[in-house]
């Protein structure tokens, strides 16, 4: 494998966890921010000099093309640090010219100023969370911001991206949410559609443990989707913005032409990224790794790394048993528009014809439902319906898998 062209960087601070999240974030308050003496400050600027210091330490490897700060709420960090930041990677790795640098930003976080500042400082694509231009929805989300602060940011956005100081953008919306309609979420799409974002991610609400959600549903509070309307409304999803011009090359992801996000593609390629940061995920060779989740162990783990002997540089790595592990190959190829080429796969990993044909028997019933297509070494979903029984697929996959696949 590579060295990696990539990478993350995550931020864990955010005002406030919403009642979804179950990411590895730490709320600082509602009045939080990173100006000097704002509550919070202290600890955003000792949590960046942490973040630099693991990057300085890390081996080095080729310029990078794409990187992402996600979070958390990146916008609580001021211009210069992002800047400080982007520096940092840029002494360490170098940036690739043309490089896609993305960040995150809440609705209720920064001003048309601020926006600017990020642009200045070498950010040239946004990945806004409005999640819904709903206030009863955004309260029931346990979000900050309000529809008029989401559609004031649009405005922000749309005016820098015309005049040509932002390469693209990206807006996140959540569907299969706790008693939405298939006219609710509509009426979601059709809002979404008028902003003409380049980029729409559609996420579908997971209830994951430990969240508040869970802690409602344990107590029959959620009244989530059935499945026939959660199918519904993917495919209501796909339609709308198919009709709109946007292209679904993810199951999560559609954007007008020339607008994917590159720094996504990378994690769906199976291709290597650098993680940095708490709770961060890398996978440098193809080894995932993970950063503990809690600022203490994120801080020991950063001066274990400081005190280790010199890092060694990208050509330095391993160059046998660096593929991912197949599970992860089959889920990203899988939630991908264009598929994954499984037969190349199966002679990589010295599987017998055989084995393909017993995989193909395994799924005929998807295969005759038209949902899922062979093509050569390609095996792909369709759109939408394939997409959305992607999970059961994979299911299926591994099941084969630890039969024609054990060593």
């Amino acid at each position: 494998m590579r060295p990696p062209r990539s990478a993350y960087l995550h931020i864990p601070f955010c005002h406030r966890r919403c009642f979804y999240c179950d990411f590895a974030v730490v709320p600082l308050g509602d009045r939080a921010s990173a100006e000097p003496g704002a509550p919070g400050s202290a600890s955003i600027a000792a949590y960046l000099e942490q973040l630099q210091s693991e990057i300085r330490s890390s081996p080095a490897g080729p310029p990078l093309s794409t990187v992402y700060l996600g979070g958390g709420t990146p916008s609580l960090l001021s211009p210069d640090q992002v800047g400080n930041l982007l520096q940092t990677l840029q002494d360490r790795f170098g940036l690739a010219p043309g490089a896609e640098v993305s960040l995150e930003l809440d609705p209720a976080s920064f001003d048309q100023e601020r926006l600017r500042g990020y642009l200045r400082r070498g950010v040239n694509r946004i990945s806004l969370g409005g999640q819904s231009f709903d206030d009863a929805v955004l309260a029931q989300l346990g979000r900050r911001h309000r529809r008029a602060d989401l559609e004031q940011a649009i405005g922000w956005l749309q005016r820098e991206h015309r005049h040509g100081g932002l390469s693209s953008w990206s807006l996140d919306l959540i569907q299969g949410l706790p008693g939405q309609t298939l006219e609710q979420w509509q009426q979601q799409l059709d809002a979404a559609i008028a902003a003409r974002p380049p980029h729409l991610s559609i996420y579908d609400l997971i209830v994951e443990p430990g969240t508040v959600f869970e802690r409602q549903q344990q107590r029959g509070l959620l009244d989530l989707p059935e499945a026939d309307l959660a199918a519904d409304l993917m495919e209501q999803t796909a339609a709308r913005l198919g009709a709109a011009g946007y292209g679904q090359y993810e199951i999560s992801n559609h954007a007008l032409p020339g607008h994917a996000s590159r720094h996504n593609r990378v994690y769906w390629s199976g291709a290597g990224w650098w993680g940095f940061g708490m709770g961060a995920t890398s996978a440098p060779w193809g080894e995932r790794r993970a950063r503990p989740r809690t600022r203490e162990g994120y801080a020991e783990a950063v001066r274990e790394q400081q005190h280790s002997a010199q890092p060694p540089s990208a050509a330095d790595a391993p160059e046998a048993g660096n593929d991912l592990p197949l599970d992860d190959l089959l889920l990203v190829g899988l939630r991908r528009r264009e598929g994954v080429s499984l037969g190349a796969l199966a002679r990589q990993r010295g599987l017998a014809p055989a084995a393909l044909e017993a995989l193909a028997d395994r799924l005929a019933d998807v295969r005759a439902r038209g949902l899922l297509m062979i093509e050569g070494d390609r095996w792909r979903l369709e759109t939408p319906a394939g997409l959305a029984i992607s999970n059961a697929v994979l299911r299926e996959m591994l099941a084969w898998w630890e039969v024609w696949g054990a060593p």
